[in-house]
């Protein structure tokens, strides 16, 4: 059994023009909603084998939030530059490149991207991951490279405006 967590980078600031897209850090809403995932998922008992992030600005420091609040050690989020920007055809790729002895990872990064990877790998309708949404998945292999189109079992779904969790 595979533990998949997707999470979107929480909101980011776009009142900086001058900075890239990559350098835009998170504005006062995502530096409030990223600590509350962290804590809700924290009382989920979530652990992870590996966390890995864009290294986009608003990505990673979503990224270090998380690992606070869930006891992931900071200096061992990996940063994978194949995420920022990447089609949900290269995030597949990314999956199917995690080491089989890992079990639960979670990917950090970008829509649409994001959104089209969690529809593919479950064939359920996502429309549009909000910012610093989580999206759970399960898969019922022992390697990620068979993780596969619409093979994955939705365990849960949250994001900040989501008051049923």
């Amino acid at each position: 059994m595979k533990r998949l967590y997707l999470v979107r980078h929480a909101k980011s600031n776009w009142k900086h023009p001058g900075l890239s897209d990559f350098e835009r850090p998170l504005n006062k809403r995502g530096l409030l909603d990223a600590p509350e995932m962290g804590e809700r998922m924290a009382k989920k008992k979530i652990s992870l084998d590996l966390m890995v992030s864009s290294p986009a600005v608003r990505a990673i420091t979503t990224a270090h939030i998380l690992a606070e609040k869930l006891g992931y050690p900071e200096s061992e989020i990996d940063e994978n530059e194949a995420i920022y920007g990447a089609h949900w055809s290269g995030l597949m790729e990314v999956v199917q490149a995690i080491l089989d002895e890992l079990e639960t990872v979670m990917l950090l990064g970008h829509n649409p991207g994001f959104t089209m990877l969690a529809e593919y790998l479950t064939d359920t309708q996502v429309d549009d991951m909000p910012t610093c949404s989580v999206f759970c998945v399960d898969f019922d292999v022992a390697s990620w490279r068979d993780v596969s189109r619409g093979i994955g079992s939705r365990v849960h779904y949250d994001f900040p405006k989501n008051h049923s969790e």
